[in-house]
């Protein structure tokens, strides 16, 4: 079964999965297998003046909508792209009083293009919103309690000129968004700015170690006055290789867990009991469990202390993040490195979790060098687990290619950006905001780095001269948010 557009791909039941996904011809790593816009999508309740409500990029200066001024755009081209999906909304805020939470915003707006196009099957989705999987008998209490709140706000909320739909209906809606809401990312990809639901992606299975990656493309603003300036859109795109005929999956949680840690979380987030071959065999458990090699072995009393004290540490430092006492987190990654080291092997996830921190943390204080060691450590554990086409890789890496630029390690620095672009190129494509952003740093870089191996000495000279003259690009301030999770899970 094929339509509008997703002609390269299948609908088929996959063996004890239910629904799934499979190609209909052979993909090449990067190759776009389909991309999708959003069946309706809303920006976040703390986000909603600094993030356009139509295409998701943040912007300095946004116009507001003059009417329930809650709405904001980059410009009138995003505005009038909005309205079909904002007039109804626009009402309903402007009736209300006040705008409600984003779950309530995001069923209204299903709702009302429900009610505008009818039920059954939308143009270019394999399947209608109404037959999504929702979860609702699988809840526990606690949900069950959130999901009869939301209903209540909800039709506070939902104007009684509208069509009226049944309860069964409207806690349905809201079952989709709590297990198929899909995260939708600034331009950079670097912050978690929204929620929306992409039928046809929703039919793709989870695979601890997928062929596919989703990343979220924004439209292009430099199309003024064409139809991709506000088309924002997800894209499914190739990791490795693909048959005709292999299922397509996607990972909905980061690798970066043991696989009980995995299974665990696909469990309370997803309600399904994960059976993919990394799960099943437990591959690379051994590497994320790794103690030191050597003649004198750590004992396993040793072993789980230190990781004890890993667990320990992160929690301070993840204490320490939130208040911005970042002098506190350097300090706490020190100590907790010196009693690693001796203990844990260079996969081991705690090492590797306290490295991403120390090597982020010290950046933004602009002592790159100590930034570099970590980030460098970091990676080289990173490129032993992850799969070599994995997005999360990719930026890990060309952040520490940034930091070794910064700390004046011109080689290695450009090696690592190209490394990183090399991978993003597949994950993101070549016209996504942070590839371009790669591009221009591999040409900056391969130029310093012609003029270091022509005279070392004139280029440090020169580098010296720069930074004295120019205050040296900052990092950004550390995130205590990881890295934007495939699909968006409301806590």
């Amino acid at each position: 079964m094929t339509k509008g557009g997703m002609e390269s791909v299948e609908l088929f039941t996959a063996e004890g999965k239910g629904r799934g996904l499979k190609a209909q011809k052979e993909f090449l790593p990067g190759d776009v297998i389909f991309a999708e816009p959003a069946y309706a999508a809303v920006v976040f309740d703390s986000l909603t003046h600094v993030i356009c409500h139509t295409c998701f990029k943040r912007q300095e200066r946004l116009h507001r909508c003059g009417q329930c001024k809650f709405a904001h755009y980059c410009d009138r081209t995003c505005q009038r792209a909005a309205w079909l999906n904002h007039k109804n909304e626009c009402s309903a805020i402007k009736r209300h009083g006040k705008a409600p939470t984003e779950n309530i915003r995001l069923a209204a707006r299903i709702l009302w293009k429900m009610e505008r196009e009818g039920s059954g099957l939308s143009e270019g989705c394999l399947v209608p919103i109404e037959e999504l999987q929702n979860h609702v008998e699988s809840f526990g209490e606690e949900e069950k309690k959130e999901l009869r709140a939301d209903v209540e706000s909800f039709l506070e909320f939902w104007p009684p000129h509208c069509q009226q739909f049944g309860m069964q209906l409207i806690s349905h809606i809201f079952g989709v968004i709590s297990c198929n809401g899909f995260t939708l990312s600034d331009q950079r990809g670097l912050q978690a700015v929204g929620v929306g639901i992409f039928p046809n992606l929703c039919q793709a299975n989870h695979d601890c170690w997928p062929n596919c990656t989703v990343v979220f493309n924004n439209g292009n603003h430099e199309a003024v006055r064409s139809m991709f300036h506000t088309q924002m859109r997800i894209e499914l795109r190739a990791l490795n290789k693909i048959s005709p005929g292999e299922e397509l999956t996607v990972s909905y949680v980061d690798f970066l867990s043991l696989s009980e840690e995995r299974r665990k979380q696909l469990k309370k987030q997803y309600y399904f009991d994960c059976t993919c071959e990394h799960c099943k065999k437990q591959l690379k458990d051994d590497l994320m469990l790794a103690v030191k090699a050597g003649e004198s072995k750590p004992s396993a009393d040793t072993v789980k202390e230190v990781i004890q004290l890993s667990k320990d540490t992160l929690e301070k430092i993840n204490k320490a993040r939130m208040e911005g006492h970042y002098h506190e987190v350097v300090k706490l990654c020190r100590d907790c490195l010196k009693k690693q080291e001796p203990v844990l092997g260079d996969t081991n996830i705690y090492l590797l979790r306290i490295l991403s921190i120390a090597s982020e943390v010290l950046s933004y204080l602009q002592m790159f060098e100590e930034a570099a060691d970590y980030a460098k450590r970091m990676v080289d554990g990173y490129l032993k687990i992850y799969h070599p086409n994995n997005a999360q890789l990719g930026m890990a890496v060309m952040r520490a290619g940034v930091t070794h630029w910064h700390a004046g390690l011109i080689e290695a620095g450009h090696g690592l950006i190209c490394k990183a672009y090399a991978i993003l190129l597949i994950t993101h494509g070549p016209s996504h905001p942070i590839t371009k952003d790669l591009e221009v740093m591999r040409v900056q870089t391969e130029m310093e780095l012609r003029m270091f191996q022509q005279n070392e000495f004139m280029y440090y000279k020169m580098r010296e001269a720069a930074l004295k003259n120019q205050k040296i690009q900052v990092m950004p301030e550390p995130s205590n948010e990881n890295a934007p999770s495939l699909f968006h899970k409301k806590e």
